[in-house]
């Protein structure tokens, strides 16, 4: 999940490397950047008290939070090792799989979509992105920034968009997907981190969606999340060729926090007849309970 805002920047120095938090204030609310105990150069964004992301400036490809293990298992698995890709990140946070992707696949060209333009300096300012880097960021809304991607551009489009701890409606329908398709080069992926409890309603809504527009799925989740027995997060892949389901599932099933990866019949079973998500009907996806974060 991750908070979105505007207003002003505040905190310690540059690239701070001090034991204290660095705080600022933006349209979600407070914006705090909390250390790392265990890593000397690492940092979680939080915004009113909710995390949203973790970056270890001396190692980019560290990655701490389980949803983005998982999202970092697909930048891997998209094309061959080291091959530079371009990417359109929705939802920016703390840049934490733009770095990801620069350290992991130098060369790469990416465009990060946040809205949020005074969230953009804050982080710019306290965990600058490394200059070398390929990282254009543009401060508009998802959905408008897609819209400026050329046709046919993007290796891979990642939705990690959450307004508060909401993913907006309008990034939640079959017409949103249509120009994620326009967006993504023959044989992209679609990745989104998408965030559901019991009863799991928006989660299937959310399945049946990208299957009306994409012909490969798979979702990797906790198995409690698969169980409906609390709210978290799920990592959704779509493509239109094959995607390499069996290692995405070793890789996830081996992660600290183990998960389990569905796609085909299973995945299909499991949206139990589920409608697609038009703009007409879209609505927010729900608001997590506030243990979520407790």
């Amino acid at each position: 999940m991750a908070g979105k805002g505007r207003g002003s920047g505040g905190g310690r120095q540059r690239g701070s490397t001090g034991s204290g938090p660095v705080v600022g204030q933006v349209d979600g609310g407070a914006a705090e950047l909390a250390p790392d105990r265990e890593r000397a150069r690492a940092w979680t964004l939080l915004i009113d008290g909710a995390p949203q992301s973790h970056v270890d400036l001396a190692d980019p490809t560290y990655l701490d939070f389980a949803y983005q293990r998982r999202i970092g298992h697909l930048i891997d698995l998209v094309a061959p090792a080291r091959q530079p890709l371009n990417v359109v990140h929705l939802g920016g946070g703390a840049f934490t799989l733009a770095r990801y992707t620069a350290a992991a696949r130098p060369r790469s060209t990416q465009q990060v979509v946040e809205i949020d333009a005074a969230l953009v300096a804050f982080v710019r300012e306290h965990l600058p992105l490394d200059p070398q880097a390929r990282v254009r960021v543009r401060a508009v809304d998802a959905r408008a920034g897609l819209a400026k991607v050329p046709d046919g551009w993007a290796d891979l489009v990642i939705a990690d968009v959450f307004s508060g701890a909401r993913t907006p409606a309008h990034l939640t329908s079959a017409e949103f997907l249509d120009d994620v398709r326009r967006a993504l080069a023959p044989g992209g992926w679609y990745v989104a981190n998408l965030a559901d409890g019991p009863p799991l309603a928006h989660l299937k809504g959310q399945i049946a969606t990208a299957a009306s527009r994409f012909e490969h799925l798979a979702l990797a989740a906790d198995p409690v999340v698969w169980r409906a027995k609390r709210f978290g997060n799920a990592v959704l892949v779509a493509a239109d060729r094959e995607l390499p389901v069996a290692e995405f599932t070793r890789r996830v099933a081996s992660d600290p926090h183990p998960g389990r990866v569905e796609h085909g019949r299973a995945l299909a079973d499991f949206a139990g007849g589920a409608a697609p998500v038009a703009d007409a009907s879209a609505v927010a996806s729900p608001e997590p309970p506030p243990s979520v974060f407790g």
